[in-house]
Order: structure tokens, then C-alpha cells, then sequence
């Protein structure tokens, strides 16, 4: 059975849930017995006991449920090996917790906007309906056409993200193309890099943190970039430290390192010997930068769309009085 990903805010809960849990000693299957999931996902709950009372461990038996994602699934297996996985479960949780907010703060910000432009749209033909120049399916066209261009963007964008994003060793020219032209688009292609380096980085540093060796953690942190010409660019890693190279010599010859300079922290890491701590600590400033872009996002989005239907009403306004003049 296959299973759409959970929601951020519902991960959110569930990693904090396990977190406290494994603090308080209790075990897996007495851990998700007393968790509670929104309604419609409550069934894998079930699923996951199930497998769980059949002997299956609880990394595989999160991920066949749904409730884990592939490399979730594989960092706590891999922090269940090394010890408590409490940390791992708390950072799991931190991570969705914010995707959650930035996410609730945008669709907040545009709820109103949206509206206005509902309204716009409904008072724009009314005169010519209630002169009996438009019908009433016509009416409701005019007023609908818009968000189902709005709603065909949305399904377009998603679909070409989730192309994107989908794993392969060798790319398409269009992955290809498509990638590079997202990394180059001004302003939201350099917030797109540092948001694929952070997960990169992050991720690399949860693999270290829960015991993984780094020649292992490599591969696994690369699979979690959405960019095939990161993923590209960040192949060398591999060969570079199987050659003897130190992750900071290694990472100084990436194309996308200077979008994102995280050397220093590896330098300072390597020396301390708490590389994944300084890891984690870049990945915690490069969100905080991607929180404030988002912030930003929020707040000048909505003014840029108030001003664009103030734009598109002005022009109603001026073609139906150029038309009445002529006529």
C-alpha cells in the first residue's frame, strides 16, 4: 500500500511524541499506543502497530506505514543502532515543526488577498449581467477562470517539483535544464540552492550524530537533495574522501560552495572533533535565513497581489469607459 507523506505539522507531533516518549523510557510499541494522529491518519497507526506486534523493527515498520519517509526511516534505524534515538526524534521534529510555521504563516498572508480578488471579480461583470449582456453561466466563468489558472499553476509547479526532486542516477536533459534555469532565477534561485546545501548538510550531520560512518552517510545525505545539478555537483564528495581528502578539502572544490560558504564550520568541526554539531549549527543559521526570506515573502506578497488586482480593476474600469464612449 502506498502512502502520500504525511503533513509537516503532523510529523512535527509525531517526532515530538517519540522524543518525549524515548526520554521517558517507554518503548516503541507503548509509545505509539498512546499517540493520536488526525483523523484521516490514524489507519497507519494501525498499520505500523500491526507490524510492530509481527516482529518487524520500528524504522521498517514506520516507513511501510507511511509514517516515515525513506531517509527518516534510515536515520532512526541508524540512531536505534547507536543508542537512543531521542536527539534524532527531536531534531525530526524541530525541522517539520518549521516547514509547518512558514508554510501556516504564507497561507495566512494570502487567505485575505484571495479574497479580494474574489470580490473583484464578482463586482467587475455585475453590471453587465444585471443589463442582461452576460448570462449567468458567463458570470460565474468569469469569476471562476482566474483561480483555475491560479489552481493549473499550482498543480504545474508541484508536479514539475516533485519531477524534480524524483531520484536518478542519470538525470533527463530536462531535470537537467529545468534545474539549472531554478538556480539561476533571480532572488528565488539563491534561497532554492541554500535550502538544498542546508538539507544536505543537515541531513549529513543527523547520519553522523546517529553513528553512521561518513562514507556511508554521503550517499544517503546526497538522495535528499531536490537539485540533480547539486546532486551533480556534490557527487565528488565521495570520490574526493575515498582518495583521502578531509570533508573540508573536499567541499572547498564545489561549484555551489561559495552560494553557501559552510567550510569554515567544517574546518572548525574537524579540529573540535564535533563536526556534526557544527554542521547542525550551519543548517540551524542557514534556516533562520530561509525563515526571514519566507517572512519576507509573506508580507510583500500579498502587496504585490493587492497592487496587481488595484492594476487589473483600473483597467476594467478605463476599457469599459472606452467602450461606452465609443459606442
Amino acid at each position: 500500500m502506498a502512502f502520500t507523506p504525511l503533513p509537516d505539522q503532523s510529523k512535527a507531533d509525531l517526532f515530538l511524541h517519540l522524543a518525549l516518549m524515548e526520554r521517558s523510557g517507554l518503548p516503541p510499541d507503548k509509545a505509539f499506543a498512546l499517540l493520536t494522529l488526525p483523523a484521516g491518519l490514524n489507519g497507519r497507526l494501525g498499520v505500523l502497530r500491526g507490524l510492530l506486534n509481527g516482529g518487524a523493527d520500528l524504522a521498517a515498520a514506520g516507513q511501510k506505514s507511511g509514517l516515515f519517509s525513506e531517509f527518516e526511516a534510515r536515520l532512526v534505524a541508524a540512531a536505534c543502532h547507536a543508542g537512543s534515538p531521542a536527539r534524532t526524534y527531536q531534531r525530526l521534529a524541530q525541522r517539520h515543526a518549521l516547514k509547518a510555521r512558514n508554510a501556516a504563516l504564507v497561507r495566512s498572508r494570502m487567505a485575505l488577498p484571495l479574497v479580494s480578488l474574489l470580490i473583484a471579480l464578482a463586482v467587475q461583470p455585475l453590471p453587465a449581467l444585471l443589463a442582461g449582456s452576460v448570462t449567468g453561466p458567463g458570470y460565474l466563468l468569469s469569476i471562476l477562470r482566474p483561480f483555475l489558472v491560479l489552481a493549473g499553476c499550482v498543480f504545474l509547479y508541484r508536479f514539475c517539483a516533485r519531477r524534480l526532486s524524483v531520484w536518478t542516477d542519470r538525470p533527463t536533459p530536462v531535470q537537467t535544464a529545468l534545474s539549472g534555469l531554478i538556480t539561476r532565477l533571480p532572488l528565488f534561485g539563491a534561497m532554492v540552492v541554500r535550502k538544498n546545501l542546508r538539507d544536505f548538510y543537515e541531513n549529513l550531520a543527523l547520519l553522523l550524530e546517529a553513528g553512521v560512518p561518513m562514507l556511508d552517510a554521503l550517499p544517503k545525505a546526497l538522495r535528499t537533495v531536490g537539485l540533480c545539478t547539486i546532486r551533480a555537483d556534490f557527487a565528488i564528495l565521495q570520490t574526493m574522501l575515498e582518495r583521502g581528502s578531509t570533508l573540508s578539502q573536499a567541499v572547498a572544490n564545489l561549484q555551489f560552495q561559495t552560494r553557501c560558504p559552510v567550510q569554515g564550520y567544517i574546518v572548525s568541526g574537524e579540529a573540535s572533533g564535533a563536526l556534526p554539531e557544527m554542521m547542525l549549527r550551519f543548517a540551524d543559521g542557514e534556516s533562520e535565513a530561509l525563515a526571514h526570506f519566507q517572512a519576507g515573502l509573506a508580507t510583500w506578497g500579498p502587496r504585490l497581489f493587492y497592487a496587481l488586482v488595484a492594476v487589473w480593476m483600473a483597467c476594467q474600469i478605463l476599457n469599459r469607459h472606452a467602450i461606452w464612449n465609443s459606442g
